[in-house]
């Protein structure tokens, strides 16, 4: 007779009990999972989260309360789960997964790995620690009503960056607000900013600093409302006595405190107060990058691990030196980046347009966005450029800005809780020695003409030309040698296009030439040159190594004068960037975003073409076999380097046998 522990089989609640998991992520699926592990009996888990609780979290990351707002979401949630569960072992990490500290030692420690992340450059990162280790990893992800979760096991299936993936467009809300850390969080942001100043205010698209943060001390309160004249814009529920306090720093600093607490904070909203002064684009600008950086710059424990943001003054703008304005590249206007001070002008200028705008569509009149119309085009370009200035991001052209911007879908809790479930199911499996029983299961936003919302499907088997998970990852880059700068090789297409976090290279000339370092300062000196003034040519070969990662990836290089305007580079051959043509409507493959709409996929299936929302989702009743993917195993040893056993024969990818409905491909979600 099977013994039983609650609704587990004795072995398997044993195995339960002791496993040593860890989660990546305590946002909107972590909260979920943590929850359903300690009740599922598991007592000893590791979670880390960079991120801190914000105000928009509440509504469906159900571990945390107004108090909590401003503190480490890693933090909060072990001390909420441990009301769950007293007797658990949980250790929470307020910091980034990335961080050389998490490195495949540490990862070694685990049994298994859950990841409920919402960008792509974590979760790249991730996979490439649990291939080095050896470790399974179960990917998941939602965008609204769709979800999705995957199982990742080296040798066994595909990874995460075993196909290509569109461009990601999923955002934590906080992200975009207090600590942007790529340009389309600027981006929208901008976007918000315009319909915060010109449109339908929405109390959801915030653009200030969260003053109730008690991560800002109430004594950097108080100095902050002297010094730069908050109070203008900034009111709590007595606005009249913070005016009049604001020479007091200790009744400044107890109101604030006050407010703090109960986390009731009210303001004049945005367009009341660009109101207020008339839409002065001055104004506008100084409250944007200088005192609202400024407040930012307060909250101490933001800027730990990142690098903090830098206030922009409008005056000290002016004053910047002409070259610098001079946009860069050649081609079309909206192909050029400009400086700083022509961002600037071009802010000021679109503010005095749209304010003309708005004047003679009458009291109340609202503006709407469009990005074909120029004035708010330029006006969302300008703000994010110096958002991503003040950020220290690379400026982008108004061209790319205008292929980013897109809509918005919010994050569903109920999604979040069905994919948190399935996670735990899937885990239970592996832990079970079923791993062949694994499956991908999507999550669809309606039922299937066979009533079913939740479709498994069994897991691909590795593809054999990934960059990433291969036995001698390699790729072929075409690429101008006398116009490539060194820099932008580390930036631009190892850490950006491959994900590499800490590349050293080297040349394959037969005298091993150093050409990047990971450490500082040793290789700064070749930033500025292009790659031909070390002899590097068509046909030339580097070594890139990660030692964080301890991912080896051997790159081709291939010249070309004739590449497309304005692209420095391209990946050729089976390359992750270039997604397969669109399938036939019977081949479509199953595409659900990661981490609300993160089409990073957290399965490793291309993407399928956006269909309208009302489309059903047809499958079929048998799932494709594993049987092929099992014929494929040949399991490595724990480094993944290149003079390992090259991985026996994967097949060929299986097309899904089910599409989910995207309905917008410019969606963005938030989570």
């Amino acid at each position: 007779m099977v013994q039983l522990v609650g609704s587990l089989r004795k072995e398997l609640a044993d195995s339960v009990s002791s496993c040593r998991v860890l989660v990546v992520g305590a946002g909107g699926i972590g909260c979920e999972l943590l929850k359903n592990l300690v009740l599922t009996g598991f007592k000893n888990i590791e979670v880390i989260d960079l991120d801190t609780i914000d105000v928009s979290n509440l509504n469906r990351q159900f571990l945390f309360q107004k108090k909590h707002v401003g503190k480490s979401k890693a933090q909060v949630a072990r001390e909420s789960v441990l009301h769950f569960c007293p007797e658990a072992n949980i250790t929470a990490y307020h910091d980034s997964i990335m961080n050389p500290d998490y490195n495949v030692e540490f990862f070694r420690k685990f049994m298994l790995v859950m990841n409920a992340l919402d960008n792509r450059a974590a979760r790249n990162h991730v996979n490439r620690m649990c291939l080095a280790a050896d470790i399974p990893l179960i990917e998941s992800g939602t965008a609204g009503y769709l979800g999705q979760v995957t199982v990742i096991k080296k040798g066994l299936t595909e990874c995460y960056e075993c196909q290509p993936k569109p461009t990601q467009k999923t955002f934590p809300g906080c992200t975009i607000r207090n600590t942007p850390s790529e340009p389309i969080h600027c981006i929208v942001w901008a976007k918000y900013l315009f319909n915060q100043l010109f449109g339908e205010e929405d109390a959801d698209q915030e653009v200030s600093p969260d003053t109730a943060d008690p991560e800002a001390s109430c004594e950097s309160i108080s100095v902050l409302l002297t010094a730069c004249g908050v109070g203008q814009w900034l009111f709590y529920r007595s606005t009249q006595a913070l005016l009049t306090s604001a020479g007091d720093p200790a009744q400044t600093a107890a109101r604030a405190g006050a407010s703090n607490q109960d986390g009731d904070i009210k303001r004049v909203s945005t367009k009341d107060w660009a109101r207020s002064t008339g839409y002065d684009a001055v104004k506008i600008f100084n409250k944007l990058f200088k005192d609202d950086i400024m407040y930012l710059l307060t909250m101490d424990k933001l800027w730990k691990k990142r690098k903090a943001p830098q206030p922009l003054d409008w005056v000290d703008v002016q004053e910047m030196v002409c070259a610098q304005e001079e946009a860069s590249g050649p081609g079309l206007r909206d192909q050029q980046v400009l400086g700083v001070k022509g961002y600037a002008e071009l802010f000021c200028s679109s503010v005095e347009t749209l304010r003309s705008q708005l004047a003679e569509k009458g009291d109340g009149a609202q503006l709407v966005w469009d990005k074909d119309d120029q004035p708010a085009m330029d006006f969302v370009t300008a703000a994010a450029n110096l958002r991503m200035y003040v950020f220290s991001m690379n400026m982008k052209s108004r061209f790319d800005v205008k292929s980013m911007a897109g809509n918005i879908i919010p994050a569903i809790a109920t999604t979040n809780a069905v994919i948190a479930g399935l996670i735990v199911l899937e885990a239970l499996k592996i832990l079970s020695g079923d791993l062949e029983q694994c499956r991908t299961v999507f999550l669809n936003k309606q039922p299937n003409p066979r009533k079913k919302l939740l479709v498994p499907c069994a897991l691909d088997s590795p593809n054999a030309n990934c960059y990433v998970c291969a036995s001698k990852p390699e790729v072929t880059v075409k690429l101008n040698v006398h116009k490539t700068l060194v820099q932008s090789l580390q930036d631009k297409i190892l850490k950006e296009k491959f994900g590499m976090v800490a590349p050293d290279v080297q040349i394959e000339d037969g005298k091993g030439t150093i050409l990047i370092s990971s450490e500082e300062g040793e290789t700064e000196a070749n930033n500025t040159k292009c790659l031909s003034e070390f002899g590097i040519r068509n046909g030339s070969r580097l070594q890139a190594d990660d030692f964080l990662q301890d991912y080896t990836l051997l790159v081709n290089l291939l010249h070309c004068e004739d590449l497309e305007k304005d692209v420095e580079f391209e990946v050729v051959g089976d390359a992750p960037d270039k997604a397969p043509p669109a399938p036939s409507a019977s081949e479509e493959d199953k595409s659900i975003a990661n981490g609300n709409q993160d089409p990073a996929l957290p399965s490793t299936s291309s993407k399928a073409a956006a269909e309208p929302d009302d489309v059903l989702i047809v499958d079929s009743d048998e799932e494709p076999s594993s049987s092929s993917m099992e014929a494929t195993v040949e399991t490595g040893g724990v480094k993944r380097k290149l003079e390992d056993a090259e991985t026996a024969g994967a097949g060929s990818k299986r097309k899904r046998l089910h599409e989910a409905p995207l309905s917008d491909d410019d969606i963005i979600a938030l989570d």
